[in-house]
């Protein structure tokens, strides 16, 4: 949006001085005694105030009681051939004059303009009367179209030449103009009429320079503001880029990078049963929890502890061929040093494919190649220690409990020995059987012998001859048959009942049964977990070995410079938005 200067338009063109009346009425008046802009508004010293607005009326002096060898001032014509002589001139006479200067209803625009036109003439006034009252003593109206000329400042030649001439008419223009001294009127060769622009082209012009001014103006500030933005650029910007640059391309330290691979796998077979562990056996998941560990124990304080006591990590890094920002002090401490292991140790884990990938950074590759080799020493060490304990305590378990069940066995065969040598039976079911059999004998024949006495009591006169050892038969086989069963369950005073003595055979018996069948379970036992001490060792299966490189890995000098140039101008962007913020809060 283009907004269209107020240029003022003075009237250049010619009036006639005796038409004006006296009093500033109308017709006669030279400018508009319209405002000025300001309104009741009064921006003056009070001075200046007190003097416009003029001394009481009531001691204004009435003109006809005045002396008239002192009359009124009134503006001189100028003369070419006799300059007035001068006359001294009271202080009363002048605040007279000043007085009745105000008393002619000037404006306070057209004041200013007389105030500014008698210090370009190098007038000295005291106010805006004073003003037009030396104004009218030169002889100059300082309400004309001419006196408009003499708000230009005149060079300083044509000060210098025209500072002691005498105020003199200048004509050759149709209206004669005062001049007074400091003036410089260059008349033209030839006498002939100017002609004056009109009041629209004067407006134009006035209008386009006012423009060009304003282009100007904004064009000088752009110029301006755009050398600051470059100042403040160059010494937050482009200055610290320029410095982290010659670092990096001509202070740093060339730095080798040696990367190894490896992965941890588990020595059971890679297939498994209907559990949800042989389901993800052989695979990355299996061995996630070991490969974690064993980067975080690669990353710890101890692994940097033991690489420093092995192949001194610490000494390396504070050799003098380090740079001074990548070198390690003389007398740093633990905490230092860490903070360069974890900078130059890159260690990652891939889960999807269970990899571990290190990145050994160090000034010489072959030093290089020889941390890496160390470190995956450590990591076959912790990886074996990871599971030791596990498959001890299973083994050690499982044989704990075969032992015990095998001493149990023995001490039950013992007893059952004892036992058989104290009855001296070998079984006590056999020894059941045998007198079973004595006894099924002895009946039978008890049976046969209480037939034939039965058949013989049949006859009518039976024989007792032959009856008596039938009869002498059977009661020995009834005692014998009664000893028999008295000896498989009675005891007595000289022997154990067989009852008694096989019960015990059978307990001990049963008893070496049960451990014989315990020890069994406990070698089953010892054996599945021998089997799962074995499934549970893992062993590192190194993929990328370490090979010391030819060329510098670090620094990256452009990415570096670019880097910091891009972190710079972020720094910059944020602390001006902020600041403009913050300018803006507080102008509104």
């Amino acid at each position: 949006m283009t907004t269209t200067p107020k240029v003022p338009r003075y009237n250049t063109r010619p009036v006639d001085r005796s038409t004006v009346a006296p009093d500033g009425g109308e017709g006669g008046q030279l400018f508009d005694t319209q405002d000025d802009g300001f309104g009741n508004m009064d921006f003056r010293r009070p001075e200046d105030q007190a003097a416009s607005r003029g001394p009481d009326p009531a001691q204004i002096p009435d003109p006809a009681t005045l002396d008239p060898a002192t009359p009124e001032p009134s503006p001189r014509e100028p003369d070419a051939t006799a300059e007035p002589p001068p006359r001294a001139v009271t202080p009363d006479e002048i605040a007279r004059v000043n007085a009745a200067i105000l008393t002619e209803g000037l404006t306070e625009r057209q004041l200013r303009r007389a105030l500014l036109i008698a210090q370009r003439s190098q007038l000295a006034p005291k106010s805006e009367a004073d003003a037009v009252r030396l104004l009218r003593e030169s002889g100059v109206d300082p309400f004309s179209r001419a006196s408009i000329l003499r708000v230009v400042t005149p060079s300083a030649d044509a000060q210098a030449r025209t500072t002691q001439e005498p105020a003199q008419p200048v004509t050759g223009t149709g209206t004669e103009i005062a001049r007074l001294p400091g003036d410089v009127v260059q008349l033209p060769k030839k006498a002939k009429p100017i002609a004056v622009p009109s009041t629209e082209q004067r407006a134009e012009v006035n209008q386009a320079a006012e423009i060009l001014r304003m282009q100007q103006d904004i064009a000088r500030r752009r110029r301006r503001r755009l050398a600051l933005l470059g100042a403040r650029l160059f010494a937050f910007v482009l200055l610290p880029t320029i410095l982290a640059g010659w670092y990096f391309y001509m202070m740093a330290t060339p730095m080798y990078s040696v990367r190894s691979e490896f992965v941890i796998q588990q020595a059971g077979p890679s297939g498994g049963g209907g559990s949800l562990g042989g389901l993800f056996s052989g695979t990355a998941f299996a061995t996630s929890q070991d490969s974690i560990a064993v980067q975080g124990y690669l990353q710890s304080r101890e692994a940097m502890g033991r690489l420093d006591e092995d192949l001194g990590f610490r000494t390396h890094f504070q050799s003098s061929e380090i740079d001074q920002l990548q070198r390690l002090a003389a007398d740093a401490g633990m905490e230092a040093a860490y903070k360069v292991y974890r900078k130059f140790l890159k260690i990652s884990f891939d889960t999807t494919e269970g990899v571990i990938r290190m990145d050994v950074i160090a000034a010489d590759p072959q030093v290089a190649a020889d941390w890496s080799r160390q470190l995956i020493g450590y990591a076959e060490e912790q990886v074996d220690h990871l599971t030791q304990r596990l498959r001890g305590d299973q083994m050690r378990d499982a044989q704990a409990g075969y032992d015990s069940a095998q001493t149990a066995l023995t001490e039950s065969q013992k007893r059952l020995i004892e036992l058989q040598e104290k009855f001296k039976i070998l079984s006590s079911e056999t020894e059941v059987g045998l007198i079973v059999g004595q006894i099924s004998g002895l009946e039978n024949q008890l049976t046969q012998e209480r037939l034939a006495l039965a058949q013989m009591e049949s006859n009518a006169e039976p024989n007792q001859a032959r009856m008596a050892p039938i009869k002498q038969r059977i009661e020995t086989l009834e005692g014998q048959v009664g000893e028999l069963r008295a000896r498989m369950t009675e005891t007595t005073a000289g022997a154990t009942s067989l009852a008694e003595i096989q019960g015990q055979l059978l307990v001990a018996q049963a008893d070496l049964q049960t451990r014989q069948m315990l020890l069994a379970q406990a070698l089953q036992s010892m054996e599945t977990s021998r089997v799962e001490a074995n499934r549970q060792v893992r062993y590192l299966s190194l993929s990328v070995s370490p090979i010391p490189p030819d060329e510098p890995a670090f620094p990256r000098a452009f990415e570096n410079t670019l880097v910091t140039l891009l972190i710079m101008l972020g720094i910059y962007l944020m602390v001006s938005m902020t600041a403009a913020i913050l300018r803006e809060q507080v102008s509104s």
